[in-house]
C-alpha cells in the first residue's frame, strides 16, 4: 500500500488454540480445493484488494496512458490534469486498466494514483453548487464547464463538492466520478 490507494483496515480475531488453527487450515485449504474452478473475479478478489470498477484521481499533473499493462506498451496518451478523476476497470498487480471523463481507455502505473476521489462537470454550461443538498437551495458557487471538484461525500443522490475554500451540493447525476456501473467499454 502507500502508492496511492487508500489502505485496507485489517481486523484481528481472537487468538486461536493452536488446534483450532489446524482445524481452520484444513477447512481454508478443503474450501479452495472444492472451489477450485472458481476465478478470482468471481469471488470479487482483485490483485489491490479492492472493488472493480472503482473511482481514483490521478496524482500528478503529466500521466502517461498506455496500450497494455507495462512500460514496454506504446504511450497512447499523456494525461495533464491533477486530480482527474479517473475509474479502475480492470487491474494487476502494479498497473490500472482506467476509464477517463471523456471516455478514453488506457492503462497507467498504480504508483499514479491517488485514492482521493475527484468529480467533473462535463455539462455545457456552468454547475450550480447549492448551501443545502435540494434543489431550491440557496447558489454559493458555480463549478464551471469541465472543471474539477474535490469529492467530499454522496448521500441520497446528492454529493457535496469542495473547490478551493468553496462547498456545496449538487445532484450525483450532474458530474462524472460517482456512477457505480463501468463508465467505459
Amino acid at each position: 500500500m502507500g502508492q496511492g490507494e487508500p489502505e485496507l483496515s485489517e481486523t484481528y480475531p481472537h487468538p486461536l488454540s493452536p488446534a483450532r488453527a489446524l482445524l481452520a487450515l484444513i477447512a481454508l485449504a478443503l474450501g479452495l480445493l472444492l472451489s477450485s474452478g472458481a476465478t478470482a473475479r468471481e469471488a470479487g478478489q482483485t490483485p489491490s484488494g479492492f472493488e472493480v470498477p472503482r473511482y481514483l484521481t490521478l496524482k500528478f499533473g503529466e500521466v502517461n496512458a498506455r496500450a497494455g499493462p507495462g512500460d514496454d506498451h506504446q504511450v497512447l496518451w499523456v494525461y495533464r490534469v491533477r486530480g482527474l478523476p479517473v475509474q479502475v476497470i480492470a487491474e494487476t498487480r502494479e498497473w490500472r486498466r482506467i476509464c477517463d471523463p471523456e471516455g478514453g481507455v488506457a492503462w497507467v502505473h498504480r504508483r499514479v494514483t491517488d485514492g482521493n476521489r475527484s468529480v467533473m462537470n462535463l455539462a455545457a454550461s456552468p454547475l450550480a453548487l447549492r448551501r443545502r443538498p435540494r434543489a431550491e437551495a440557496e447558489i454559493t458557487a458555480y463549478l464551471n464547464v469541465r472543471a474539477v471538484a474535490a469529492l467530499d461525500r454522496c448521500d441520497k443522490g446528492w454529493c457535496r463538492l469542495k473547490v478551493d475554500d468553496v462547498t456545496g451540493w449538487v445532484t450525483e447525476s450532474a458530474v462524472w466520478g460517482v456512477a457505480a456501473p463501468v463508465q467505459c467499454r
